[in-house]
């Protein structure tokens, strides 16, 4: 019967050098390919079967585009009372106004987005709530 012969590195899986050349080459975590997505090739399988959505987005992503600020009706009735809003309108681009709170009657909310129950709560009080739609800043 023929003799079968082993890999080569099966007679190295005891040692500490294994792979390593000189034992001064493996000292320290610097061997193992680090802890982040960097370093070796079973690093990036991880990634794929672990963690899907890091990798391959699809489209493209405006890099100016911005998030949504929240500001409470209660928030609004405050900037009246502390005399930083003037008249009986305020602007607020770029803002999300939500229900919580109350608000005095007849002011003029302008904003980018309402939720429905602030809807409620404005036009119940006798004011106005308008949805403005924010410039977007062009790259020219």
């Amino acid at each position: 019967m023929v003799v079968r012969k082993d890999k080569k590195n099966r007679k190295y899986f005891g040692t500490r050098r294994w792979g390593a050349g000189n034992i001064k080459n493996a000292r320290g975590a610097g061997d193992r390919g680090g802890v982040g997505k960097g370093g070796r090739k079973h690093k990036f399988t991880h990634i794929t079967a672990k963690t899907p959505w890091l990798i391959h987005r699809k489209g493209f992503t405006k890099w100016n585009q911005r998030k949504l600020q929240i500001i409470t009706l209660d928030g609004i009735d405050r900037l009246f009372e502390n005399g930083e809003a003037k008249g009986s309108s305020i602007e607020l681009p770029y803002h999300k106004v939500l229900s919580n709170g109350s608000i005095r009657g007849g002011i003029k909310i302008s904003a980018s987005a309402f939720s429905a129950k602030a809807m409620e709560k404005i036009k119940g009080a006798g004011g106005e709530a308008i949805i403005i739609k924010a410039q977007e800043s062009s790259g020219e």
